[in-house]
């Protein structure tokens, strides 16, 4: 073969300005080049999306709190959007939250929760935020938030549940109640 020859499925041609011997033979197969690229890419993406999923419960809390963190202009969480509520809640507590606003939205009234379960407020200005969190065991955690809002001292705590998508919010607790009360869950 006078450009290379075809042994076992891999094309080997000569390299340029040497003759062609099995030592000065490369080995081309664009596709299995290709094939290892993309398994090496689609390696580091599920890794990455693992480490997401996998995040600790601080980062997770640390992730919620930071708008809080920045200024109190910022925005908190948009409940009105049940892909973010989703994002932050367990299913159980996502659903009755999801229903709840939707309800709300159709007669145009306030939804049940009428404040911000993070803050345990509706407006805010916060300083010295700090976070622990605490593992009990089996795929859970508890968090306690505590902070001053307008120079008055607030604790919130967040029960976390890891579910197959990361870790979510079982429920919140503050001064004004909890959310699974809000919701009639048990």
């Amino acid at each position: 073969m006078p450009d290379g020859c075809y042994i076992g499925g891999l094309s080997a041609r000569p390299v340029e300005g040497t003759r062609q011997s099995g030592a000065a033979m490369r080995f081309l197969r664009p596709d299995i080049a290709i094939a290892v690229l993309l398994l090496g890419a689609g390696l580091i993406i599920a890794e990455t999306a693992a480490v997401a999923k996998g995040a600790s419960p601080l980062a997770f809390i640390e992730n919620i709190y930071k708008p809080y963190r920045n200024s109190s202009s910022a925005r908190g969480i948009d409940y009105s959007r049940p892909e973010v509520i989703r994002k932050h809640f367990a299913p159980l507590l996502a659903k009755a939250m999801v229903k709840d606003f939707a309800a709300a939205k159709k007669r145009g009234e306030v939804p049940a929760l009428n404040g911000d379960p993070f803050i345990d407020a509706q407006d805010w200005e916060i300083g010295e935020l700090k976070i622990e969190v605490k593992d009990t065991g089996h795929r859970r955690a508890v968090g306690v938030v505590t902070f001053t809002n307008a120079s008055e001292p607030r604790t919130v705590t967040l029960d976390l549940i890891k579910t197959a998508s990361g870790w979510r919010i079982a429920d919140i607790s503050a001064p004004s109640g909890s959310l699974r009360e809000l919701y009639q869950i048990k």
